[in-house]
């Protein structure tokens, strides 16, 4: 077992998602930034769909209660095992009664740590992901213990790996959405001249941002929406859809993020800024 000793203020497990339910308004979920978890389970030698932990802003304290093999990726947080700062996409050993811990936020906003073979939380709906109301609880309290299974034997191929760092990023690349045809020039010109803030409104359902470009008075039909999908309100506000977002919505998607472009945004926090670039 992991026991949380200390939560932090938003930490959670999640894996590649759930699918297969958005028909019926169940959102995929899953890691914010894939793209980086990927990297850890490929350190790691795991499926891609193994479950992590996903920590935001502020991280937790963690006492592991059998041997295996962690890495550490995302945000920057000055993690530390037993005291001793840990660097990210580095393997390390953990036996029984370390303690991994986080100070404070350096550098992006979504930290991640990965274990081998992936920690094991029950499955609903094929998905280990933490979603509240189809998970009892969307994220980890103080001593909850999360199960995973010891690994004495495991040899990484790889024990560091060097990654570009997705926390430098302010681009984010999309395509064209289904109501982009309605954009006029002025909107066109705001939409990718502008370094765009993000606000306080943003989770892990949506990313608000604070500039406005000019709005539109379109109506339409509720229509399906996925991760990454840039909503246009009359009132010319940008909401982007993150992965626990609505599965429908009523506001023109003008524009789409990448996988890429997902995991960047989700790296970034109320005050930072984000230009478009499509693809």
């Amino acid at each position: 077992m992991l026991k949380v000793l200390k939560s932090g203020f938003f930490t959670s497990i999640q894996d590649a998602g759930r699918f297969g339910y958005r028909d019926i308004g169940v959102p995929i979920s899953g890691a914010m930034d894939m793209w980086t978890v990927g990297k850890l389970n490929m350190i790691l030698e795991n499926a891609e769909d193994a479950a992590v932990l996903e920590i935001t802003m502020t991280g937790p304290t963690l006492v592991f209660e059998l041997e295996s093999s962690i890495v550490l990726g995302g945000a920057e947080m000055s993690a530390t095992l037993n005291n001793k700062p840990l660097r990210n996409h580095k393997v390390y050993q953990v036996v029984e009664g370390d303690i991994v811990s986080y100070g404070r936020l350096e550098k992006g906003f979504r930290a991640y740590l990965a274990i081998k073979g992936g920690f094991k939380s029950q499955k609903v709906m094929g998905s280990r992901s933490m979603y509240f109301p189809v998970t009892p609880i969307n994220h980890l309290s103080d001593r909850d213990e999360v199960p995973y299974d010891t690994d004495k034997s495991f040899e990484p191929k790889i024990t560091e790996y060097k990654v570009p760092n997705l926390l430098e990023d302010t681009l984010l690349q999309v395509h064209k959405g289904p109501e982009y045809q309605i954009l006029g020039d002025r909107q066109l010109e705001k939409l990718f001249a502008t370094d765009f803030t993000i606000a306080k409104e943003n989770n892990r359902m949506a990313y608000q941002l604070q500039e406005p470009i000019q709005g539109h008075q379109l109506s339409m039909l509720t229509s399906a929406t996925l991760s990454g999908t840039v909503q246009l309100t009359p009132a010319g506000k940008l909401i982007i859809l993150m992965k626990d977002g609505q599965t429908t919505g009523g506001y023109p998607r003008i524009l789409q993020l990448d996988d890429k472009a997902i995991s960047t945004l989700a790296q970034k926090k109320y005050g930072d800024q984000v230009s478009f670039k499509l693809a």
